[in-house]
């Protein structure tokens, strides 16, 4: 993406606030957040435990709901969205990378990857080559035919971003990627995200407790008991 080329926000969160009940206590995890983030970005969400980040990326991937507030994201209000709305709306836009990858054992890399897939109306010979490429793209095509057992864990995650890249979304949420895995290869994960956010314009929201990985990111948000305390 050209520097010169207009930056429009693809989340824009206002007034977002997500309270938890426990027992009788109300606990307010996070409080009126206001937040941008545009299109294009690589976004690191920094905090200590309990600060909010894997809220807010629930909250931004229509995984969870605001108790108040609006988040957008591309012309879409989701706090607006039923429950079965926001299923529709997370498997046309959102692709979802975690720490433990959840990959279905019983499936090869490929069976894996063309899970998302399931949902649409592509033909199997569609679905087939979206997949390939998917797989190209993380540099698995030769793996496709191994299930996760047969693979290491660098392997494990590269096939779930692949999953989460097969119906090209505009929009990736990661939570803690390479928390389970050794430095080099966590970097060589990085490195994949980042291509895949300067190559291909996958906007990138990633919560890490890792500087290192933070690093990576084109910005840093530290959240801090349910705030957002500081952007750099």
């Amino acid at each position: 993406m050209a520097g010169t080329e207009p930056l429009w926000p693809l989340v824009e969160i206002r007034g977002l606030t997500k309270a938890y009940t426990r027992g009788k206590q109300s606990v307010e995890v996070l409080h009126n957040i206001n937040l941008d983030i545009p299109t294009g970005d690589f976004v690191a969400l920094m905090g200590p435990s309990g600060s909010g980040k894997t809220t807010l990326l629930n909250l931004i991937g229509g995984l969870d709901t605001p108790t108040s507030g609006e988040v957008t994201v591309g012309d879409d209000r989701i706090d607006k969205m039923s429950g079965g709305q926001l299923a529709k709306w997370r498997s046309r836009n959102v692709g979802f990378v975690f720490q433990f990858y959840n990959l279905m054992p019983v499936l090869t890399a490929e069976g894996n990857v063309e899970l998302p897939l399931l949902l649409t109306k592509l033909t199997s010979a569609q679905r087939k080559k979206s997949v390939a490429v998917a797989l190209q793209l993380v540099g698995l095509a030769d793996r496709a035919k191994h299930k996760p057992r047969e693979l290491s864990g660098g392997q494990e995650q590269r096939v779930a971003i692949a999953r989460a890249i097969v119906s090209d979304p505009q929009l990736l949420v990661c939570d803690e990627p390479t928390g389970d895995l050794d430095r080099g290869t966590a970097d060589e994960i990085l490195k994949l995200l980042q291509a895949l956010n300067r190559d291909y314009g996958k906007t990138i929201v990633m919560v890490t407790h890792d500087p290192l990985a933070a690093s990576f990111a084109k910005r840093i948000l530290h959240l801090d008991k349910g705030r957002l305390a500081e952007q750099a």
